[in-house]
């Protein structure tokens, strides 16, 4: 961590984590941790609704899709309760009228997953000055993107291929062959 990192953080380093993959959840905590955060999980809506009204952080990174909910429901009690607190909306399902609604009920930024500790850092301590941040160290390939999109609407169809192939415009054995394949990187 820089110095001047640990200068724009404050003296108030809580921090809030919320999100459904516990694995994924312990080691962000960890590394939060050792850029000087003093983090706080959930891994729920109700939890990290509940974490919001008692504890009040000064920072948060919320998971969008969660199991008990949307994670959009914890930004908006964050920031009833404190209006200054930095959040950062994370999704492995990046999708522009997800971030669209995440900024303006609240939140300071949005990273769609893979996002690592740092960029998730530099996300939570940007400047409000209008410039923008530096790209991605790693950003999603093309393919990933794509994939990311076929996998979210399949999601949305209730895992139904021929309906999944409709919406996208996509022949259906050409949808099969690709949802059997691994996850591009």
């Amino acid at each position: 961590m820089s110095d001047d990192s640990a200068l724009d953080m404050g003296e108030d380093t809580s921090l809030l984590l919320v999100d459904d993959d516990e694995v994924f959840l312990k080691r962000l905590s960890r590394a939060m941790e050792k850029r000087g955060f003093r983090p706080i999980t959930a891994a729920s809506v109700a939890m990290g609704k509940a974490l919001a009204q008692a504890q009040t952080p000064a920072y948060a990174v919320i998971d969008l899709r969660l199991e008990d909910g949307n994670g959009l429901d914890v930004v908006e009690v964050l920031r009833e309760k404190r209006p200054d607190s930095r959040i950062v909306v994370l999704t492995g399902y990046g999708a522009i009228a997800s971030a669209v609604a995440a900024v303006k009920i609240g939140a300071t930024d949005y990273l769609s997953k893979p996002a690592d500790a740092q960029d998730i850092v530099n996300a939570l301590l940007a400047r409000d000055d209008g410039s923008l941040p530096a790209p991605p160290e790693n950003p999603m390939s093309a393919d990933r993107v794509r994939w990311e999109h076929i996998q979210r609407v399949y999601e949305q169809c209730d895992r139904n291929v021929s309906e999944t192939a409709r919406r996208l415009s996509m022949h259906r054995r050409t949808l099969q062959r690709i949802l059997a394949k691994r996850s591009p990187r």
